[in-house]
């Protein structure tokens, strides 16, 4: 198609190149521009002829290697369905023998069936048959039972009654004896170690701390001096209590005056202030100003100085400038007539040796026993146990969770889970429990025993209650033909269990349970 349009186009050349040819030459030369009018024409003919034979020639060769080509393709289509039906003759033969399986599978499922189905009709006659079995066990049973109550003369449920109380008696010997057993033994092992370790703790800080009670009765020179006290009409004193925030009590008491006051930082100032007063002689509310100033700078020194020292000799030089003057403030804190800073100093050199001795970093151990009681210091002025003031407070100046932790758990206002919790805690009950460490009032100390007499009497089978020894030891008598010797052993484990559970006390309690047992025979 391409050659003939090729050919057209030649012609169409032809033509026009001879009638322009024609033209030019003109009307004379019209014969001879005819003449080779025709001779280009004639050229151009066997032109159009030999372009035609290479377009058929061409043609011929590129429809000679499209059908090459088409053959290979056909060819390759034949191979490819060759395989194509290879592979689906491998599948339906693996259909085939898969499907023989399945039919190999269905055969031995339908047999399997037929046997469970046997089997079970056997175990629904098995089940009939031992049914039948247990009823003429459970008639035996019965005719057995009714023979024994005939023989026994008891019912069932008064032999059950008997071979439990029996059983009862057996289990609280066994108890008895394990609890005997496994206390002697954990006592044993824990008493020498912790001796070993607290001896070694007291010995090496060798504390001379003594009980005090802070001071607030003020000697005066003279009884004339408590008019010029008072004032003119009270003023003097009422100005003394605006700016002191403490009481003033002037009574009948020769040669002294008292000063009342919950605060004992405002109750220190207020005793410096008024000694002063005395020794200058010159007491106006000016002068009682001026001295007060004078006083809260002194006691305010004072303070930070304790706070210093306190740090200085536990080597905690690392402390917020805020907690160091709150540690201060307990140089005039005391509790049950202990100091508490001394207190402090004493539990923090306690729990670094007892810290030491277990392998355990003293340092922290130190610091914990030194910060433990200084919510002390401003419990007056915020609701709350001492101990969870204490915490909020070194948590907000950035001491460890380790230490806050501590010193909120070591009087368990929350549940100790570290040896620092606890090391502190005995470190605290050594320093508040050692002979002449604290006072206790009257009151409380007489309550204390009454409520010791009142838990060991309320259990059963005691006959009297002692309590001796200032509270640390209780003595039980028992009633020996209520509890005999393996009860004795339970009833002084759940007296000292109960004891802890619900009273606070310093050291420990000794529980004794006494039971005897008298045979009188007299002679006529």
């Amino acid at each position: 198609m391409t050659e003939i349009i090729w050919l057209i186009v030649g012609l169409a050349v032809g033509v026009v190149a001879g009638y322009a040819v024609v033209r030019a030459i003109g009307k004379n030369n019209r014969q001879q521009s005819e003449r080779e009018a025709n001779s280009l024409i004639e050229d151009a003919r066997k032109q159009a002829d030999s372009i035609r034979r290479e377009a058929q020639v061409e043609a011929k060769d590129e429809a000679l290697r499209m059908r090459q080509e088409i053959e290979s393709e056909k060819k390759e289509r034949l191979k490819e369905v060759r395989v194509n039906e290879d592979r689906l003759d491998k599948r339906e033969k693996s259909l085939e023998k898969r499907s023989d399986s399945l039919d190999s599978r269905e055969h031995q499922i339908s047999s399997l069936q037929g046997q469970v189905e046997k089997r079970n009709r056997d175990l629904q006659e098995n089940e009939r048959k031992l049914q039948r079995r247990r009823d003429e066990v459970e008639q035996e049973h019965q005719q057995i039972n009714e023979q024994l109550e005939r023989v026994a003369g008891m019912t069932s449920d008064e032999a059950k009654s008997e071979l439990l109380e029996n059983l009862k008696e057996e289990v609280t010997h066994e108890s008895a004896a394990i609890i005997r057993d496994a206390e002697a033994r954990t006592k044993a092992e824990a008493d020498k170690t912790s001796r070993e370790i607290l001896s070694i703790a007291i010995q090496r800080i060798a504390a001379d701390f003594t009980s005090e009670v802070t001071v607030s009765a003020i000697p005066i020179p003279s009884d004339e001096l408590k008019g010029r006290i008072i004032g003119r009409e009270g003023r003097n004193i009422r100005s003394f209590e605006q700016l002191t925030g403490t009481n003033l009590i002037i009574d009948d008491t020769p040669e002294c005056v008292t000063i009342s006051c919950y605060d004992p930082v405002r109750r220190e100032i207020g005793r410096v202030t008024m000694e002063n007063l005395i020794a200058d002689g010159r007491i106006h509310p000016a002068r009682i100003e001026d001295m007060y100033k004078k006083a809260e700078k002194l006691v305010n020194q004072k303070i930070d100085e304790a706070g210093e020292q306190a740090v200085f000799d536990t080597g905690m030089h690392n402390l917020h400038p805020e907690l160091v003057h709150t540690l201060g403030r307990l140089l005039y804190r005391t509790s049950y007539g202990q100091n508490v800073l001394n207190h402090s100093l004493e539990v923090a050199y306690l729990s670094g040796v007892i810290a030491s001795e277990l392998g355990l970093d003293p340092v922290t151990a130190k610091r914990a026993g030194l910060l433990h009681d200084i919510g002390k210091a401003i419990d007056r002025e915020v609701d709350g146990s001492h101990a969870v003031i204490g915490a909020d407070l070194a948590r907000r100046f950035g001491e460890q969770p380790a230490i806050v932790h501590a010193i909120e758990a070591h009087h368990n206002d929350v549940e100790p889970n570290s040896v620092l919790d606890v090391i502190v805690q005995a470190a605290d009950a050594v320093s508040a429990a050692r002979p002449g460490a604290r006072k206790e009032t009257l009151d409380a100390y007489v309550k204390r025993l009454e409520k010791l007499e009142e838990i060991a009497s309320a259990h059963k089978g005691v006959e009297r209650t002692y309590a001796i020894q200032a509270g640390r030891e209780i003595r039980v008598m028992v009633q020996p033909e209520v509890v005999d010797e393996a009860a004795t052993e339970v009833l002084a484990h759940d007296i000292a269990q109960q004891i802890e559970n619900e009273m606070q006390y310093p050291g420990q309690v000794k529980v004794v349970v006494i039971r005897e047992s008298r045979a009188i025979g007299i002679a006529k």
